[in-house]
């Protein structure tokens, strides 16, 4: 926890931000918590259900803000993009669960916020600070600790 507090700035930000990441991360378990339980029959069922229900549980607050959603065709494309590789990694992670590798995919899919950094270091340049850098070192020895047992 402490590496992924670093990766992802370790500040404390604003209050709004802070509630949305605790809520986004709460949503977040809840869809992994859901997967783990899908029976391993039940395909790919799981995760189209998880995001109808995002979509669901979205809409009313995208619908008060339909000015500022309209996107350029290049941005709109890059979000879905992003889209279909959330639901890739929903689906991988699925498979992981109906295939008893949980434990893999859970230590995995822990370090997601290590991943928009890794991706601006090497497709934006972006520089990394010190505590960022530690972050990243402290995330990579805790999948090295974790995998091992």
């Amino acid at each position: 926890m402490p590496a992924l507090w670093l990766v992802s700035g370790g500040g404390a930000g604003p209050g709004h931000a802070v509630t949305d990441g605790l809520l986004a991360s709460a949503g977040v378990a809840v869809q992994y918590l859901a997967l783990g339980q899908a029976g391993p029959d039940s395909g790919l069922w799981p995760v189209a259900a998880g995001r109808v229900a995002a979509v669901l549980l979205l809409l009313p607050a995208a619908a008060g803000h339909t000015g500022r959603l309209r996107l350029p065709p290049r941005r709109s494309a890059e979000a879905l993009l992003i889209g279909a590789g959330a639901a890739l990694g929903l689906i991988l992670y699925l498979l992981a669960a109906q295939r008893q590798l949980l434990s893999v995919a859970v230590v995995l899919a822990s370090l997601y916020p290590a991943l928009p950094v890794i991706l601006g270091l090497a497709l934006l340049r972006e520089r990394v600070g010190r505590g960022q850098a530690v972050g990243l070192i402290g995330a990579a020895a805790a999948t090295v600790l974790l995998t091992l047992g």
